[in-house]
C-alpha cells in the first residue's frame, strides 16, 4: 500500500472530541493530572460523536429483524443502514458482504472456518496473533519477517510460486488457482512498528498466483482510508474498539462465495432461514436451510448498539477527513520520533527503517530498565498510559529485539543491562483524539526517567510492576 508520510503541523486540524478527555488521574508523587491516554493500538477512546449518536437511540433499542413492533422495525433499519454505511467507508464492491462479529479476531477465526477444503494458508510471522493463529485447520507456510516493503512481496512471491499442488484440486475454479485455493493473511500497518505494509503490491502477487487476500486492517482502518475495491484485497477485517466505537463488535467484509459456501459460524436462530421436522419413520430431528446472505454468520441476537457504533464511527472519519487526521497525525508521529531520538539510551524498533511510512504506533526499549518498570512509572508519575510486553505479536517483537522467549526480570530492577538484549518492549500509540499535550508530556517523561530515574520504588505483584505505596525513593 502506498501511503506518502505527510509533513505538517498540527494546526491542520483539532483532535477530535472523545471520552475521557478531560478525566484526571491520581500520581503516586502527589496531586493530579489529566490521563495521557496513549495506548490506542489496544483500544481507543469512543468519539464523542459516536458516544452520542448512541445515546441517542438507545431509549428506541429493540430486537432486529424479527420484530412486528415499531422500536423493532427502527432498529432493524439501523441495523441495515449501518451495514450500508460500513460498506461505503470499505469501497466494497458489487456482490460483497458485510458480516458483523465480536472483532478482528472473531472475523479471522470466521474466515478461517469458511476456507474450502484443502486450502492453503500463508502468513508472515511478523503478524498479530488474531491473524496469525486461526488457521489451525489448513495448510500453513509462515514467512519470514521482511525487512523491506520489496522484500515482503519477494518473499509471498516466490512461497505462492513453490507452493505444491493439492491432490483434491488440480484445475482453476472460482475458488482457487491450479494448485488449489489459497489465501495470504497480512495486515495493513503492524500493531508493534506502525509500519504500512504493501497491501496493494501483495495482493496484485497473490491475485498472479491463483490465490486470494485478507486485510487485517485493525490498525489501519482507524488511520487512513481502507478500500477493499482500490487495493485489491478479498476481505478486509477490522475491530470497533480500534475505531473508536467500543461496543463489541467487529466486521468481515469481502468476497461471498466462500462465507456462503461454509457452514454457518454459529448455529442458532438469524442464520437460519427455514427449519422443519424429519417424519419419525426417518429417523426424527431436523432439516435445516441456512441463510446465503451475511446473516448466515451472524446467529444469535445482533448487537445493534455495536453495529450502529461502527456506522456511526465510519461516518465521523470520513466527514472529519482523512487527508487532515493522517497531516496531524504526522505531526504528532514526528514530535514522539524526534524527541526519543535525542534520548540515546532509546532504540525504536522497525522492520522497514525510519523513512517507512507509518501510523501513530511506536515500540521501543531502553538500555538498563524493565519494560514493566519504565510503563508503570509513566503511568504513576506522569499520568499516562502506555503498554508493555510482547503486544500479541511474540514472533515479530522476538524478532525485532533479537531474542529468545524467556521470563521477564522483576520490576525495579533492569530487565537487561545496558547493552544486553531487551526482552519486552514499550509500545506508545495515539490517533485522532490526542492533543499534542500528550505526546509532549510523554517525550518530557522520557528523557527524565532515562536521566534522573524513577521517583518512587516498585514492586511486582500478580507479574506486573505497581508502585510500592509504602515507601517513595
Amino acid at each position: 500500500m502506498s501511503v506518502s508520510a505527510v509533513a505538517a503541523d498540527s494546526s491542520v486540524c483539532a483532535p477530535l472530541a472523545v471520552l475521557g478527555r478531560d478525566v484526571t488521574v491520581p500520581l503516586v508523587t502527589g496531586g493530579e493530572v489529566t490521563y495521557a491516554a496513549l495506548d490506542y493500538a489496544a483500544s481507543a477512546p469512543a468519539l464523542q460523536r459516536v458516544w452520542d449518536d448512541v445515546a441517542a437511540y438507545a431509549p428506541y433499542y429493540g430486537s432486529v429483524h424479527r420484530g412486528a413492533g415499531y422500536l423493532s422495525q427502527l432498529s432493524t433499519d439501523l441495523f441495515e443502514n449501518s451495514r450500508a454505511t460500513v460498506a461505503e467507508f470499505l469501497g466494497c464492491r458489487e456482490g460483497d458482504q458485510v458480516v458483523f462479529t465480536r472483532s478482528t479476531t472473531d472475523s479471522l477465526n470466521l474466515l478461517a472456518a469458511a476456507l474450502p477444503a484443502d486450502c492453503q494458508v500463508f502468513v508472515f510471522e511478523t503478524e498479530h496473533h488474531a491473524s496469525l493463529l486461526p488457521w489451525r485447520d489448513a495448510r500453513v507456510t509462515y514467512l519470514n519477517a521482511p525487512r523491506t516493503p520489496e522484500e515482503a512481496v519477494q518473499t509471498l512471491e516466490r512461497a505462492l510460486a513453490d507452493r505444491d499442488p493439492s491432490p483434491s484440486s488440480q484445475l482453476r475454479s472460482s475458488r482457487g488457482g491450479p494448485n488449489g485455493p489459497a489465501l495470504v493473511c497480512v495486515t495493513g500497518a503492524s500493531n508493534v512498528t506502525g509500519e504500512l505494509w504493501p497491501v496493494r503490491e501483495l495482493a496484485a502477487a497473490a491475485h498472479a498466483h491463483g490465490a486470494r487476500i485478507v486485510l487485517d486492517a485493525a490498525q489501519l482502518a482507524p488511520h487512513h482510508p481502507v478500500s477493499i475495491d482500490e487495493l485489491d484485497v478479498d476481505w478486509v477485517a477490522f475491530s470497533g474498539h480500534k475505531l473508536y466505537a467500543p461496543f463489541g463488535s467487529g466486521v468481515l467484509a469481502g468476497r461471498s462465495d466462500w462465507l456462503t459456501a461454509a457452514e454457518p459460524y454459529l448455529a442458532g436462530g438469524g442464520a437460519s432461514r427455514k427449519v422443519t421436522r424429519r417424519p419419525k419413520e426417518a429417523g426424527g430431528g431436523v432439516d435445516v436451510e441456512w441463510h446465503d446472505t451475511a446473516a448466515r454468520h451472524e446467529a444469535g441476537s445482533p448487537n445493534v448498539i455495536g453495529v450502529y457504533s461502527i456506522a456511526s464511527a465510519c461516518k465521523a472519519l470520513t466527514e472529519a477527513g482523512f487527508d487532515e487526521l493522517v497531516a496531524r497525525e504526522q505531526h504528532l508521529i514526528g514530535t514522539v520520533r524526534a524527541g526519543l531520538a535525542e534520548v540515546p539510551q532509546v532504540r525504536i524498533l522497525s522492520l522497514f527503517g525510519d523513512d517507512a511510512p507509518r501510523v501513530g504506533v511506536i515500540s521501543f526499549v531502553v538500555d538498563g530498565w524493565n519494560s514493566s518498570h519504565f510503563a508503570a512509572a509513566l503511568s504513576a508519575e506522569y499520568g499516562i498510559g502506555v503498554r508493555d510486553g510482547l503486544f500479541c505479536a511474540h514472533p515479530l517483537v522476538r524478532t525485532l529485539l533479537d531474542s529468545e522467549p524467556d521470563e521477564p526480570g522483576e520490576c525495579g530492577a533492569p530487565e537487561a543491562a545496558p547493552g544486553e538484549k531487551s526482552l519486552n518492549a514499550i509500545r506508545v500509540s495515539f490517533g485522532a483524539g490526542t492533543p499534542d499535550e500528550h505526546v509532549e508530556r510523554f517525550v518530557r517523561a522520557v528523557k527524565e526517567l532515562v536521566a534522573d530515574g524513577a521517583r518512587w520504588n516498585y514492586r511486582t505483584e500478580d507479574g506486573r510492576c505497581v508502585p510500592d505505596t509504602s515507601a517513595a525513593v
